[in-house]
């Protein structure tokens, strides 16, 4: 029987066999996505050491398998064929990983996975603790460690610029600082009008003390009418809200707050845009890259269009403003106008990435993003962290944490080992702009369908142009094909300047 199989697998189509290797790292990978879920959502405290040798078990297999000669052999014998389009692109994104991974260490993988599993919770209680000084060893070991895996990959490239790579490896970084750069020079100006602005908003509509159960309702009922896939989805809730899956299992993650009714409502939109997207992932493509999402700049646009672009728009809250007054008592008294002002208010003092109105928020990323930059470079030590995070926010957006917790300890990307991840949150945003003004030069104005509740054009457009398409394309390519140009910051600031011009009443604007 032994001898049978080896015999078939040495007759096999040598793109078969690439597949079938591939597709069991795809498979290694989710199961070890869905035990991270499990970390983040329902694992008992006091789990992670077990958690944290699985996942550093699972990441050595995926490791091995990608990284094995024949792996290379199979890599090199089909890049001298003449193949497809599409198996191109199998093998193009195959052969890139494989690169990377090859030149890492098989023990350094296994130590920055168990480090990552292990800093979870020391981040989690340094935040809780407001005690920045408890993860500092952590942060530091986690740099030194990325550092070393990037010098690995390319020892004469800026390290910064290799771990960029990791999350979106066909738009380089000097795009993403070109692009960061822009929207700081145009946005502080506008900013500063708005604030400067006499305008008096509804800011206070959501105001007030909400239970958990209604805002879980009606995080549900906006799933709903979005169009989740419940057969294909769940909701619950993280400390930072998420999404993870595949088109077969894409679930959402929110948070509620008492407080923060607008926030927990955003948040989940944000996230079906993510869970949307890998939902739209083609299932014949499972376990290979015609399967998977192409990179973070193109995921991170389908949760900012849908959270900004749908979810803040006046249509948005003509038509499920009813919804949430049916809910919510409090709310009954509100206008379509009112939830509409308040969900785009633009704040003077706030402090936190994630409850950031829709301009700040890249100031936020700019100061991470300079931050990060100069701890992998060295030109900026851990324990300074906390007071230069201070410093830019007063800098750049007028306001000074007044502790760590709020300040350099809100995110939990540096316990993943996540550095160079930020950008493309701002690349994103620039990108969902882009593309829904694609839409709607192809779909006429969506202000009706939004209005009435329909998402089915947009929806079909997204899954038309960008979704199904998974990775065949570059990035840029996928970027042209959709939009008929290349990848430009443009719409993103004439969106800006005439929503928040005429919301402020803005001369010039």
């Amino acid at each position: 029987m032994a001898t049978d199989q080896a015999e078939s697998e040495q007759r096999s189509d040598p793109y078969e066999r690439l597949e079938d290797r591939i597709t069991r790292i795809t498979n290694v990978g989710h199961a070890a996505g869905i035990l991270r879920w499990d970390q983040e959502v329902v694992m008992p405290e006091e789990g992670t050491p077990a958690r944290a040798q699985q996942l550093s078990a699972l990441s050595s297999i995926s490791h091995e398998l990608l990284t094995a000669d024949e792996t290379g052999e199979l890599l090199e014998e089909l890049e001298s064929e003449t193949l497809p389009e599409e198996r191109q692109a199998v093998v193009r994104e195959v052969r890139r990983q494989y690169d990377r991974e090859t030149s890492v260490p098989r023990e350094l993988i296994e130590e920055i996975s168990e480090t990552t599993a292990n800093a979870h919770p020391t981040w989690k209680q340094a935040k809780e603790e407001d005690d920045f000084e408890h993860f500092a060893p952590t942060l530091e070991k986690l740099i030194e460690l990325k550092r070393e895996y990037a010098n690995h990959i390319d020892p004469d490239a800026d390290p910064y610029a290799v771990l960029f790579a990791d999350y979106e490896p066909y738009l380089d970084l000097e795009t993403a600082e070109r692009v960061l750069e822009r929207l700081r020079d145009e946005l502080v100006p506008l900013i500063d009008a708005v604030q400067n602005s006499d305008v008096d908003l509804a800011t206070d509509t959501f105001a007030g003390e909400f239970d958990d159960d209604d805002q879980e309702a009606l995080a549900r009922d906006v799933l709903d009418a979005l169009g989740y896939d419940w057969g294909r989805g769940r909701l619950d809730t993280a400390p930072h809200p998420f999404s993870s899956g595949t088109q077969f299992d894409a679930r959402v993650t929110t948070r509620f707050e008492e407080d923060d009714l607008l926030g927990s409502l955003t948040s989940t939109i944000h996230e079906f845009g993510h869970a949307n997207y890998t939902l739209g992932l083609s299932d014949e493509g499972y376990g290979t890259p015609l399967g998977d999402s192409r990179d973070l700049t193109v995921h991170e646009s389908q949760s900012r269009l849908w959270e900004n672009h749908v979810g803040r728009s006046r249509p948005f809250w003509e038509q499920f403003l009813p919804t949430v007054r049916d809910r919510v008592s409090e709310l009954e008294g509100a206008t379509p106008e009112d939830a509409y002002e308040a969900a785009n208010q633009v704040y003077d003092d706030n402090l936190i990435r994630v409850e950031a109105d829709e301009l700040t928020y890249h100031l936020h990323i700019v100061i991470r993003f300079e931050i990060e930059r100069d701890l992998l470079s060295g030109d900026l030590e851990v324990d300074d962290v906390p007071e230069v995070w201070n410093d830019k926010y007063e800098e750049y957006l007028g306001v000074r944490p007044e502790t760590d917790a709020e300040g350099c300890l809100q995110d939990i990307h540096w316990s993943h080992g996540s550095f160079g991840y930020f950008p493309t949150y701002s690349l994103g945003s620039v990108l969902a702009a882009q593309l829904y003004a694609a839409a709607e030069d192809d779909l006429g104005n969506l202000d009706d369908d939004i209005r009435a509740g329909d998402f089915d054009d947009l929806n079909g457009w997204l899954r038309e142009n960008v979704h199904r398409h998974g990775k065949r394309y570059t990035t840029p390519e996928l970027i042209e094909r959709a939009t008929g140009e290349e990848f430009t910051a443009d719409y993103f600031l004439d969106y800006v300047s005439e929503k928040y011009g005429d919301l402020y009443e803005l001369e010039g604007y």
